[in-house]
């Protein structure tokens, strides 16, 4: 909801797809961490991430499935999406 006061959202594997035309309305810097071999999930973060007017970044994460099962993968998406938080939310903390 746009009057949530959300500081940062990461979707890790997820589908914000399915938020349609909510998508434009989101206002919170979003990261979409995608597998690289989730193919389908992949196309539909990239269709999900052109109708976000919010700061966002669409980062793959190579040769991961969608569960990031592949050794090193789940390591890879936890330090990313630290990073992601820590970059967006410190400053709603001062």
């Amino acid at each position: 909801e746009p009057d949530a006061h959300i500081a940062a959202v990461v979707s890790r594997g997820g589908r914000p797809d399915l938020a349609g035309p909510r998508l434009e309305a989101v206002t919170a810097p979003t990261l979409l961490l995608v597998g690289g071999a989730d193919h389908m999930v992949l196309d539909l973060n990239r269709g999900a991430q052109s109708q976000l007017t919010c700061e966002n970044r669409l980062t793959v994460v190579p040769g991961a499935t969608h569960l990031f099962e592949e050794p090193g993968a789940l390591e890879r998406v936890t330090a990313l999406a630290r990073d992601w938080f820590t970059d967006h939310m410190a400053p709603a903390h001062v």
